[in-house]
C-alpha cells in the first residue's frame, strides 16, 4: 500500500460492556451479554435472546447530558458514546481539526424511536419531531453534532456489512492522500422492526447461538456501537502517536446470489478474502486467526465454511478461528466495528478468543473453531463480515511492532 493505514484510537459499547476496558475483560473471562430482552416491549420476549446493553434511554442521556426535550434515537446515543471514547483513545482534537472525516455505518437508524411513535404522528403533532430520526443520515449528523466535527461525513448502510465497508472506504481515503484522519465504524440499537424481521426469516435462536456447531439454530440479535481513528503515517509521525494496529488489506464483494442467503459455495466470501491478500499484499498462510462472521445460522457457517476451505484448499491448513457473536450478539451494521476492535485486543494481548458454545463439528467439513480462550503471538488478522444481498466484505489487521 502506497500509505500506511495506522489505526490510533478505538472506542465501544455492547452488552458485554460500556467501554474498551469492560469488553476486554469479558472476553478475557468468557463473559457473554447474552440475556432476555428488559427494555422493548415486544411479542418475542420471551421468546428470543438478545445481546443488550443493559442501560434505558433515559441512562444513555444522562451519560450523554442530552435536555429533557430531544429526539435522539438509542442509536445515535451509543453511536456518541463510542465515538467519544475513540477520540479521547487517539487523542485527537476534532474541534480544531477540519480534515478529520467521520464514515458511519448502520442498518436500524432511529427505527427505535419512530416505531415507537408510528400510529401517533397524525394526530399528535409534538411527536412529530421524533420522524426525522427515522433517517440512517440522522444519526451520524447527530454525532458529528455532538462531538463537533466539521469534516468529510458520509453514512453507509450494507446490512451487515456496514461497517466493513466504512472501514474500507476510510482505509481507501487515507491510502490516497484525501484523509489524514478519519473515525470509522457503525452503530445499531435493537428495535421491533428489525427482531420481528429476523423472526420472519426464521433465523433467530430462543437459546444462546452457537456458531459452526452441527446443532446451531440461528442468531441472537444485539446492539452496539464501536469506532476506529484512522490515521495516515504523516499525520500520527507528525504528533508523535504510536499506533495501535494497521489496517493492511480490505475488500467486498458480492455474489448476487438472493436477497438473504449467501450462496451455498460462499462464493461472494471467497472473492471478498481473495481480494483482501492482494491489497495487503499477503497470502492465506500469514494469517494467525481469523474473526469469522459466524452468525449461527445454517446458511452463512455453512456458506462461509466452504469459502475459507476454498481460500486455504485444506481445511487441515485453515488457522484458528472463532466467532465473537457468542459474547455480544449479531449487532447488524456494528458487528464488523466491534469484531475490529476485538481483533486489536487479540493483536495486542495475544489473545485467541472462544467460540462460546460449541460442542458438535458441522458434518459438511472438518473445521473446528477455537472453543477455550488462547494465549498465543498474533500479528496478523483476517475478519470477515457479510450481509443481505451477498455484500461480503474482509478486513486484515496487522501489529504494530
Amino acid at each position: 500500500m502506497s500509505n500506511r493505514v495506522a489505526i490510533t484510537g478505538m472506542g465501544i459499547i455492547s452488552s458485554i460492556g460500556m467501554d474498551l476496558e469492560e469488553n476486554l475483560n469479558s472476553l478475557k473471562n468468557s463473559r457473554h451479554g447474552i440475556s432476555k430482552i428488559e427494555h422493548i416491549d415486544t411479542k418475542l420476549k420471551d421468546k428470543i435472546l438478545v445481546g443488550e446493553i443493559k442501560k434505558t434511554n433515559q441512562e444513555l442521556e444522562s451519560i450523554l447530558k442530552l435536555p429533557q426535550k430531544n429526539s435522539w434515537s438509542r442509536t445515535s446515543m451509543i453511536g456518541t458514546i463510542a465515538a467519544l471514547e475513540a477520540i479521547n483513545n487517539a487523542g485527537i482534537d476534532v474541534k480544531s481539526d477540519s480534515d478529520i472525516g467521520f464514515i458511519n455505518a448502520t442498518t436500524v437508524g432511529g427505527m427505535d424511536m419512530t416505531e415507537r411513535y408510528f400510529y401517533d404522528f397524525i394526530d399528535n403533532p409534538e411527536n412529530r419531531r421524533y420522524i426525522q430520526s427515522h433517517d440512517a443520515g440522522n444519526n451520524t449528523h447527530n454525532i458529528c453534532d455532538y462531538i463537533g466535527l466539521n469534516g468529510f461525513v458520509t453514512t453507509i448502510s450494507t446490512a451487515c456489512s456496514s461497517a466493513a465497508n466504512a472501514i474500507m472506504l476510510g482505509a481507501r481515503m487515507i491510502s490516497s492522500g484525501r484523509l489524514d484522519k478519519v473515525i470509522v465504524g457503525g452503530t445499531d440499537a435493537l428495535s421491533k422492526f428489525t427482531m420481528n424481521g429476523f423472526n420472519t426469516l426464521m433465523i433467530l435462536s430462543d437459546t444462546y447461538n452457537t456458531p459452526f456447531d452441527e446443532n446451531r439454530k440461528g442468531l441472537n440479535l444485539g446492539e452496539g456501537a464501536a469506532y476506529l481513528v484512522l490515521e495516515s503515517e504523516k499525520s500520527y509521525k507528525k504528533r508523535n502517536k504510536q499506533p495501535i494496529a494497521f489496517v493492511s488489506g480490505y475488500a467486498n464483494a458480492n455474489d448476487a446470489f438472493h436477497q438473504t442467503a449467501s450462496s451455498e459455495d460462499g462464493e461472494g466470501a471467497f472473492l471478498a478474502m481473495k481480494k483482501a491478500f492482494e491489497v495487503a499484499e499477503l497470502t492465506p498462510k500469514d494469517i494467525d486467526y481469523i474473526n469469522v462472521h459466524g452468525t449461527a445460522t445454517p446458511n452463512n457457517d455453512l456458506s462461509e465454511g466452504r469459502a475459507i476451505i476454498n481460500i486455504y484448499k485444506d481445511s487441515e491448513k485453515v488457522p484458528e478461528f472463532s466467532s465473537t457473536k457468542p459474547f455480544t450478539g449479531h449487532t447488524l451494521a456494528a458487528a464488523a466495528s466491534i469484531e475490529a476492535v476485538f481483533s486489536i485486543f487479540a493483536l495486542r494481548e495475544g489473545l485467541i478468543f472462544p467460540n462460546l458454545n460449541f460442542k458438535d463439528k458441522m458434518k459438511e467439513f472438518d473445521l473446528t473453531p477455537v472453543a477455550e480462550l488462547g494465549h498465543k503471538e498474533v500479528n496478523t488478522i483476517l475478519s470477515n463480515s457479510f450481509g443481505f444481498g451477498g455484500n461480503c466484505s474482509s478486513l486484515i489487521f496487522t501489529k504494530s511492532h
